[in-house]
């Protein structure tokens, strides 16, 4: 393992604990997550952490729609390919895993991107939340459902019409390499 820097900051979902390797964010982890990598937040702060809280803290404010941060997912070929095709779900907007599949060129994969889905370590910015089950259920999320849906009432009722737009994360282009 790299050496890696964490923070924990408090936001309205619960404690959310950063982790980077100096370069980009690596995790982001939710108090209770099923997926929390029980090593990661070993090490020390750093000052790209702080961006990594101000962007998080501009989004909880209603007042940032596209994170502009480098990415870095450990993950396989195909869960870095998922992981992309979620940032392009536009802030407020879902989709649901058998169209998020056939956007990816796998229209029979809903399961196995439902499982990529659910082990994305950078919740929040590579929105996984914004995916919902076919019949528009809110199923499955990592960091439980009280969180998904607090995520998806808030991208309802803070955006703005002039605040609209995808992810826009330096790393989301090259989480698919």
């Amino acid at each position: 393992m790299t050496d890696r820097s964490h923070t924990t900051f408090d936001s309205p979902i619960g404690p959310l604990t950063a982790v980077a390797d100096g370069e980009a964010l690596c995790g982001l982890y939710l108090d209770g997550e099923r997926h929390q990598e029980p090593d990661a937040v070993l090490g020390r702060e750093d000052r790209f952490l702080g961006e990594v809280q101000a962007q998080l803290d501009a989004y909880f404010d209603g007042t940032l729609t596209d994170f502009d941060l480098p990415l870095a997912p450990a993950g396989t070929p195909f869960q870095r390919q998922v992981w992309a095709a979620l940032c392009d779900i536009a802030y407020g907007s879902t989709t649901t895993y058998g169209e998020l599949a056939a956007s990816i060129g796998r229209p029979g994969a809903a399961r196995a991107v439902g499982l990529a889905n659910g082990r994305n370590p950078i919740p929040i910015v590579v929105p996984c939340h914004r995916v919902i089950g076919a019949g528009g259920a809110l199923t499955g999320y990592a960091g439980g459902l009280e969180r998904k849906r607090w995520l998806l009432d808030h991208e309802r009722t803070e955006r703005a019409p002039a605040l609209l737009g995808s992810c826009r994360c330096i790393g989301c282009d090259s989480v698919t390499q």
